[in-house]
């Protein structure tokens, strides 16, 4: 943590309601906040104010709330510190509720601090007045309903709550709510207040750079010694659902090679790209030679969850494992299908380097040479354009950062890709997996990072998402918004959906008829909308030099459903020729 810019805190506020806020935010800057994400609003200009002032925070705005959410979704992602977002009371705070429903699953610390009106004016007609108590019910970790500021209520009450909430939440990673009671006045009046014999308790906080009290937590994952051996001796399968950090997921791949044990890693863990990955595993999956010799393993270990293939997830559930573990710091069940034996609780780096050491054993599988066939048919398929195509280009066109959108884009690059040579930092919000808050969520991430960051995601996913579209004027690395546009809703083409008459086009589909590049005007983006591999190319290489572009993806709504079905008839007819 960065030490505070300044051990200053002002005696003098505008109004009481300011006193608790800066306290407040004050003691949230001690405890590791950097960000904030702020709406305009009325009920928490004391919030908006005090922020605005306090040099140690970087201030965000957006005037969409569900937007302002993901966009601190993101920031936290990308940061790994908590964020902060502050809105006004009524259903602004309503509009978080998908942003702290993906936080809550994938484990990250968003602070919500939404301000409301006092009780006494709850359910009687006031305006802008809903009940905000527990607004996210089970999707915070941590709630507080504050009461109005008041000089009878010690600020260590104030600063004491804080740091508890934040310790719970460094325990279980996820969002907190904290509901923020404001009468009025609201905005500063001719004289200030002077809160010197409020804050004098605080004498020794006053003067120091530390949060009001300490909680400290510790984690460690249990001894294996005995267990891990008798583990290790046996085949063996690594699969890597989702890791955010690079490093730890290359001790992984180190693993995988110490052991011998195949490594099927998603493009949620930051090494799908790895050459030690077997990278097109979801479509080897349809190949049964492939299939049967991944199934000679007898026993699975697994490093982080939520993994998006699905034939991986049935394959799994389907074997009859002498043993299976699952490493993840989320203290979350993450085992749909109720398979796993042992859950470990703690990061990959902390559970490898607990284990005892071992000597390195040879491979006992031969599918590697299986999965080159896939791939030497995933490369004669990607030669024309299409979502395919663009899919498979993008993995190794792609520098920096890649947020990767819910529905058929991810689906796609789990499949797709090929070798890097060069690192590629991966993100998706695969929590609840909804198509909302993309945009934002990825703008978050672009701003914690230093290099260009590539956004692609379906069109029905922008359409939700397009209010966002204004954030990411304020870039200040190149991004580029890859818009995957087959109109409407193509995934449900490859779903066991009703087709008959107009169910599938009018009720799952919906094809929309629109095109993005009256969006990019409207919200002053460049834009592209090549219709071959070798434009397509050309575009998204210039756009990595600088600025903001959208290119628009325009291809056929059945094109996707039948270049997947024929690669799975090509695995299929080529394994009945051998």
């Amino acid at each position: 943590m960065t030490a505070p810019v300044s051990t200053d805190f002002a005696i003098q506020h505008a109004t009481f309601n300011h006193v608790w806020a800066a306290l407040m935010l004050e003691e949230l800057y001690r405890l590791g906040v950097r960000d904030i994400a702020l709406a305009p609003g009325s009920r928490s200009s004391p919030l908006t104010m005090v922020a605005s002032e306090h040099a140690g925070l970087r201030c965000h705005c957006h005037f969409d709330e569900r937007g302002l959410g993901f966009m601190a979704l993101g920031i936290a992602r990308g940061s790994q510190r908590p964020v902060v977002i502050i809105t006004t009371s009524g259903t602004a705070v309503a509009n978080l509720y998908p942003a702290v429903v993906e936080a809550n699953l994938l484990g990250v610390p968003l602070i919500v601090l939404s301000a409301d009106r006092p009780i006494e004016l709850l359910d009687n007609g006031s305006n802008q007045a809903i009940d905000q108590r527990d607004i996210f019910s089970r999707y915070t970790i941590v709630h507080h309903d504050l009461p109005p500021p008041d000089a009878e209520i010690k600020a260590a009450f104030l600063l004491s709550t804080l740091d508890q909430a934040v310790d719970q939440q460094r325990r279980t990673p996820g969002p907190i709510h904290i509901n923020c009671r404001y009468r009025e006045p609201l905005y500063p009046g001719n004289c200030l207040v002077d809160a010197s014999d409020y804050l004098a308790p605080l004498r020794d906080w006053l003067t120091t750079l530390t949060p009001w009290s300490d909680w400290s937590s510790s984690t460690a994952v249990p001894a294996l010694n005995h267990a891990w051996e008798t583990f290790a001796q046996q085949r063996g399968l690594i699969v890597v659902g989702r890791v955010d950090d690079h490093k730890q997921a290359q001790q992984i791949v180190e693993l995988s090679k110490q052991l011998g044990w195949p490594l099927l890693a998603d493009i949620q863990s930051q090494i799908h790209f790895d050459p030690h990955n077997l990278i097109h595993f979801d479509l080897a999956l349809h190949d049964e030679r492939f299939s049967i010799e991944l199934a000679k393993a007898e026993v699975l270990l697994q490093f982080g969850g939520r993994l998006i293939s699905k034939r991986l997830t049935q394959f799994i559930a389907q074997q009859p494992w002498q043993d299976i573990w699952l490493v993840d710091p989320l203290s979350q069940r993450l085992d749909s299908d109720y398979c796993v034996k042992r859950r470990l609780v703690g990061s990959p780096a902390d559970f490898i380097a607990a284990l005892p050491t071992i000597s390195e054993q040879l491979s006992w599988h031969q599918l590697t040479s299986l999965q080159r066939r896939t791939s030497r048919l995933v490369e004669e398929r990607c030669k024309t354009f299409s979502e395919v195509s663009i899919c498979h280009h993008l993995a190794q066109l792609a520098e920096g950062q890649l947020f990767i959108g819910n529905s058929l884009p991810a689906r796609l690059m789990n499949m797709l890709g090929t070798d890097r040579r060069t690192p590629l930092q991966v993100f998706a919000n695969r929590g609840a997996s909804g198509i909302d808050g993309l945009i934002a969520t990825a703008y978050g991430v672009s701003f914690t990072h230093l290099g260009p960051t590539t956004i692609v995601l379906g069109d029905t996913s922008a359409l939700h998402d397009l209010n966002s579209l204004a954030l990411l004027k304020q870039a200040v690395q190149p991004l580029v918004v890859i818009i995957l546009n087959n109109d409407g809703g193509s995934i449900f083409h490859l779903l066991p959906v009703p087709k008959e008459g107009e169910l599938l086009e009018r009720y799952y589909r919906q094809p929309h008829g629109l095109s993005f590049e009256y969006a990019a005007k409207m919200f002053g983006l460049g834009y592209s909308a090549p219709y071959s591999l070798d434009a397509f190319s050309a575009a998204y290489t210039q756009a990595l030099q600088a600025g903001v572009t959208l290119i628009e993806i325009k291809v056929p709504h059945q094109q996707v459903a039948d270049d997947l079905i024929a690669l799975g008839v090509m695995l299929r007819e080529e394994q009945g020729e051998q």
